[in-house]
């Protein structure tokens, strides 16, 4: 059995995610665990987005292989109850897979089960997690960690990257990729990618840079120098990159190199494509200047990156 546990105000995507992730793997896979919804109050249990799922109470009958623990509104009344501590402690005790989505977090390590662990959690509540939990070793900027039985993953539509990563080791990657097909996701990211968006940062709101950006992003294999953006945003060069800078806080160059870091990453991450050929069409030209952009920005070199990735 696949149980979620939710609470009055839970993230209703926390837990709706996670168990379309499984409904499916179960139709692909044609066997696996069924799933339910699980509350320290049996019955309907309200979501912030007030939509209510039914769920039952919290009682281990064995037959509950994974728990994973909703986020949202109602997180910290959830932490401070002693029944919902007690049912997930239990059933980490016997072996479980525990995890958590988003600020679901905070039951995890209110349980004791993240101390001296590496967690995650939603980028927003960083500085009130670390303040409540400083033994938790907390990486604020994965998308999803696992240490043994223990998940924990960032915000929301994060919980359906957890999920897809335990179909893949239940069911296999073939299944997991069925049902990231099926779910109309452009590709299965990993656990170690960032939970931040360099195209994002740049776009400002209502910035008339952001068609631009999107179009390099997609064309990152070209000479993207100042004259190419410049002709393509329509003004002058020394224009553009005063006013770029301006009003992205970043300058040309700077932008672009932040993009192809992303987008080499990414693909490190979550395919086997040659190295080489990933500096090579992502503009960086060779490997080594990869790596020395790789080493800058995360520490450590393309293939770091990759073996950290596929280890969890």
């Amino acid at each position: 059995m696949i149980a979620i546990l939710i609470f009055p105000g839970f993230q209703l995507l926390d837990a709706s995610g996670p168990a379309s992730v499984f409904e499916l793997a179960q139709r692909f896979a044609q066997t696996g665990p069924n799933v339910c919804m699980v509350a320290a109050r049996p019955g309907p249990v309200r979501s912030s987005a007030g939509i209510e799922l039914v769920a039952s109470g919290l009682k281990d009958d064995g037959s509950i292989s994974t728990l994973i623990v909703a986020g949202g509104l109602g997180v910290e009344e959830a932490a401070d109850c002693s029944k919902t501590l007690s049912f997930v402690q239990r059933l980490s005790e016997r072996g479980a897979r525990i995890a958590s989505v988003c600020s679901g977090a905070y039951v995890l390590a209110a349980a004791g089960l993240l101390n001296g662990r590496k967690a995650t959690t939603h980028w927003s509540r960083t500085q009130d997690f670390v303040s409540r939990y400083p033994e938790v070793r907390l990486d604020p900027d994965r998308i999803f960690l696992n240490e043994g039985n223990i998940w924990t993953s960032a915000g929301i539509t994060a919980g359906i990257d957890l999920a897809l990563a335990m179909v893949s080791e239940d069911f296999g990657e073939k299944v997991a990729k069925s049902v990231a097909r099926q779910l109309v996701l452009y590709h299965r990211r990993s656990g170690g990618q960032s939970q931040f968006s360099s195209l994002l940062e740049l776009k400002t709101p209502n910035g008339r840079f952001g068609p631009l950006l999107s179009w390099v992003r997609e064309n990152l294999d070209k000479p993207l120098n100042v004259e190419t953006l410049a002709e393509r945003a329509g003004i002058s060069p020394r224009h553009f990159a005063r006013v770029f800078t301006a009003e992205t806080g970043c300058t040309p160059s700077k932008a672009i190199e932040r993009l192809r870091l992303e987008v080499a990453r990414e693909r490190v991450q979550s395919s086997g494509e040659l190295i080489e050929r990933v500096a090579e069409t992502t503009g960086f030209g060779d490997a080594e200047r990869m790596r020395r952009a790789f080493v800058r920005a995360f520490g450590h070199p393309p293939q770091s990156v990759r073996r950290e990735s596929r280890t969890g």
